[in-house]
Formats: C-alpha cells, sequence, structure tokens
C-alpha cells in the first residue's frame, strides 16, 4: 500500500514539475503566431540571385540591389521589403507648372528616404507631347506629368473629365495599378499619390501582358524604371542602364520578369534620360546614385522606415 502510495505521490510531483514547462511552450508557440495577412520580407528568389551592391535591413524596411547583365546591358534590381506601404512610400515633386528637377534635389524634401526611383513621364518643351484626347494645347501641360488624373499628398492637382486613368496609385494598403479606370473610381479608393506616364504603359496584370507588341516606343532599346508588384509587402524595381548596350525593349523586360519572377501587376514609369535609383547604405545620412539620376524629372517615389510602427 505505501509502496503504491509513494507511486501516486512521485507521478504527481512529475505532473507538476512538467506543468509549468508545458505551459511555457503553449505560451510561447501562441506568441509566435503571426497574423493571416502578415508576409515575410523577400530574402531571395530561387531561381534568381546575383552580386549584391548595396543591402539594408531594418524592423520596417528591408532591400537589396543586385547588379547583372540581360543581353550585355547593365541592370539593377531592387528586391524591397515595407512594413507598411501605405505609410512608407512618398512622393516629391518639382513645382507644378513652373519647372522640372533633379531627383536628388526632389528627394531633399524627404530626408528620411531610404531608397528613390524617379517617377511620372512629364510634358515640357522639350518633351511636348501629349494623348489626343487631352483637352486644350500641349503648353498646358507643360512640366506637369501626364495622366488624366493627378494627385499629390491628398490634393488633386488635375483632373481630365471623361479621359480614363492609367497609371499608379498610393492607397492605404500600398501601391495599386489602374488600367483605363474612370477618374472617380480611383479617387473613390483614396490615393494619396499618383504616378502615371503613357496609357500603354501598364506592362503586366495577373500574369497577362498588356505591352502592345506593335507599340514603337516599346520596341526599342532604351534606359528603364520598371517597378512590379509582389504582393502587398514586397516590391520588385528594375532599372536599366544604358552602360555595355543601349538598354532593353519593354518586350524584353516582360520577358525578364516572366522568366524570373510572379508579379500581381509591372509598370513602366519614365525612363531614358530621366532614369534614377538612388539609395541610402546602412548606417549613412544621404542617399547616393546607384545609376542614373543626371536629368530632371517631374517628381519621384521615394521609400522610408516605418516612423511609427
Amino acid at each position: 500500500m505505501r509502496k503504491g502510495l509513494s507511486f501516486v505521490l512521485s507521478l504527481m510531483l512529475c505532473l507538476l514539475g512538467l506543468l509549468p514547462a508545458a505551459l511555457a511552450e503553449e505560451k510561447a508557440e501562441t506568441e509566435n503566431v503571426l497574423p493571416d495577412d502578415y508576409v515575410y520580407p523577400v530574402e531571395e528568389y530561387e531561381n534568381f540571385t546575383h552580386k549584391t551592391t548595396r543591402t539594408y535591413d531594418s524592423e520596417t524596411l528591408k532591400y537589396r540591389i543586385e547588379t547583372f547583365k540581360v543581353k550585355g546591358c547593365r541592370c539593377f534590381l531592387v528586391k524591397i521589403w515595407l512594413q507598411d506601404p501605405g505609410k512608407q512610400i512618398r512622393k516629391a515633386t518639382a513645382q507644378w507648372k513652373k519647372n522640372i528637377q533633379f531627383p536628388a534635389t526632389m528627394a531633399k524634401q524627404i530626408p528620411d528616404a531610404v531608397l528613390a526611383i524617379n517617377g511620372s513621364g512629364y510634358v515640357s518643351p522639350q518633351y511636348p507631347w501629349i494623348p489626343e484626347d487631352y483637352p486644350g494645347t500641349n503648353k498646358d501641360y507643360y512640366y506637369t506629368p501626364l495622366g488624366s488624373l493627378t494627385v499629390t499628398d491628398g490634393e488633386v492637382f488635375r483632373y481630365l473629365e471623361g479621359i480614363p486613368y492609367y497609371g499608379l496609385t498610393l492607397e492605404a494598403d500600398g501601391l495599386h495599378m489602374y488600367v483605363g479606370a474612370d477618374n472617380d473610381r480611383v479617387l473613390g479608393a483614396e490615393p494619396e499619390q499618383t504616378w502615371s506616364f503613357y496609357t500603354q504603359c501598364p506592362m503586366q496584370m495577373n500574369g497577362e501582358v498588356l505591352t502592345p507588341r506593335d507599340w514603337s516606343f516599346a520596341g526599342k532599346q532604351a534606359r528603364r524604371t520598371v517597378i512590379g508588384r509582389v504582393n502587398r509587402n514586397n516590391y520588385l524595381i528594375l532599372s536599366v542602364t544604358n552602360e555595355g548596350r543601349n538598354g532593353l525593349t519593354l518586350h524584353e523586360v516582360n520577358d525578364f520578369f516572366r522568366k524570373y519572377f510572379e508579379v500581381e501587376w509591372l509598370y513602366n514609369l519614365d525612363g531614358g534620360p530621366s532614369t534614377a535609383l538612388l539609395a541610402r547604405k546602412q548606417g549613412r545620412k544621404r542617399m547616393g546614385t546607384v545609376a542614373g539620376g543626371a536629368a530632371k524629372d517631374a517628381d519621384i517615389m521615394a521609400f522610408t522606415e516605418l516612423t511609427d510602427p
């Protein structure tokens, strides 16, 4: 009887000793559960990893810039993760209808920018072309970005009634691409910023190539800035230089992305001389030029850390 009682007491003591450990393990598992919409930062892409030229790693923003050649042409690819892209993607502009400015100059408006690229295509005496359905004359659009809708910091600077919008918007959950959308529908999403170029500049949507095969602009070798959304938190930015070749056609860029990546959408921002890629090294206060940046633009797209996580 005593032996049986001793066994029971020993068993109870063992269970009591294991209980705190079990509770601690359960608590740890609960604390490590992530929300359903959490997306891990992109560390590597299985089929595409090349020489790294610059990296940045913080709790709210991570990027990796890789360099490589496509058909002999030097390119840079930014793999960037943002914790809250709706708050971490910013826009800086030149003076509306007054001038255009160097990307580095506009970037000074956003002193906490970690990365910046050139943004919208624009109209000027040097590049006076406007779509046929735009009202007024070319001069009415000098030193302003293309696009039937222009929003900067929530303020609407242009609204062309009845002309559909082709371009990017920054909304509460990050960047979105619109392909021929009604302006009121776009404004209904309450965009904080817009970036736009030619109406043919949406390149891919959900795996479908949108770039017209017979568009002469797309078939020319040129410097490019192309951005794609992988998911809510992850974006890819391709900067094509004219080192080793005059650049890439948009068809070649489409082929590149289709070969290596899956993106929700892909958009061609301004390029040619306007191409710019600026980045700040870890621990530095100022951004340096990685590619381009030698020509003036109408606006830029910048990426910052989250100031209030």
